[in-house]
């Protein structure tokens, strides 16, 4: 049953059928509680080798869900931490050892999928802590966190904020009338407008597909320019990230990490013969230097980003990050 699930999830990730952080990491934490209920295994170390095999098939059948990687290493850091527990605790019958730590495993399981869900929630919570009246505010692309954090803060609150528009997607626009139909004053810029106003900007404040390793950022295409921009006008970059979205990965290769979208929405094809002439690629994502970064805002709280590694070393199990 647990072989069959998991190439059933491996299935849908290689197929772009489970896609986003959030989605990816819920489906990796369930196909994971049925593989510890369902492999065959009699020790913590046999479990950890099972999860590790599972999990290493879910990370190959789509890279640049990162998230998947992360759920997968926070499942090895929960079993080693109730294997250690029982260690000091229980004294019965190697099975009976081995049932409580089924059970103790996927209750912990169960948590961790109840702390991701309520991690947006717990990051609006903070937003009046960084959002102050009168301030302008930019942002790029639809991000359900940023969404969420800017409506929260509205209602106490009186803020501008301005949304690129984040071509050829134009997700901007989707999330300038969002937020303006929640009572925000939102103006819409086009991307080539992003370095001209910046210098009217207090602050911007970006979601997250994936926090680096090494502290930095991989997220919407369109969000190097404007960490960018501002670290020019020396705006502070905010960038709003679950803990899920914490990884391990170091940005070695940067088109590893990254999917390119058709080319259609960018040059169209019926457009002229200068089309065989030219190489159009249609990045999903940017990394962000670590350095054009003033604060990551998580659901356990805010950290600089060269406090990452030391929430990387509380997260998974120190022998797991690779």
């Amino acid at each position: 049953m647990a072989t069959s699930t998991v190439n059933a999830l491996t299935e849908k990730l290689r197929r772009r059928q489970v896609v986003g952080s959030l989605r990816s990491s819920l489906e990796t934490a369930k196909v994971l509680i049925i593989v510890v209920r369902s492999s065959k295994w009699s020790t913590a170390k046999e479990l950890m080798d099972v999860v590790k095999q599972k999990g290493y098939q879910l990370e190959k059948a789509q890279p640049v869900e990162l998230a998947v990687g992360n759920v997968v290493r926070r499942v090895l850091h929960l079993i080693g931490e109730e294997d250690y527990s029982l260690t000091n605790t229980f004294t019965g019958e190697a099975q009976e050892r081995r049932d409580t730590l089924k059970n103790n495993v996927m209750e912990a399981i169960r948590e961790m999928i109840d702390e991701y869900e309520n991690a947006a929630t717990n990051i609006a919570s903070q937003a009046l802590e960084y959002i102050h009246s009168n301030e302008i505010i930019m942002t790029l692309g639809r991000s359900s966190a940023v969404e969420r954090f800017l409506k929260e803060a509205a209602k106490v609150r009186k803020f501008q904020v301005i949304v690129a528009e984040t071509a050829p997607s134009y997700a901007g626009q989707e999330m300038a009338l969002s937020l303006s139909q929640a009572g925000i004053d939102t103006t819409l810029i086009s991307d080539s407008a992003i370095f001209a106003v910046m210098s009217r900007v207090n602050k911007v404040i970006l979601g997250a597909h994936s926090v680096l390793a090494n502290g930095g950022l991989l997220a919407i295409s369109g969000s190097q320019v404007v960490a960018a921009a501002a670290k020019h006008h020396s705006a502070p970059v905010v960038v709003l990230s679950e803990l899920y979205k914490l990884s391990t990965v170091y940005p070695f290769d940067v088109d590893e990490f990254n999917l390119q979208l058709s080319p259609e929405s960018v040059y169209n094809f019926e457009d002229g013969d200068v089309i065989d002439k030219v190489d159009v690629l249609n990045p999903s994502f940017d990394i962000v230097s670590p350095n054009l970064i003033s604060l990551f805002i998580t659901n356990i709280g805010a950290h600089p980003p060269s406090f990452v590694s030391r929430v990387l070393s509380e997260t998974y199990h120190l022998g797991d990050l690779s």
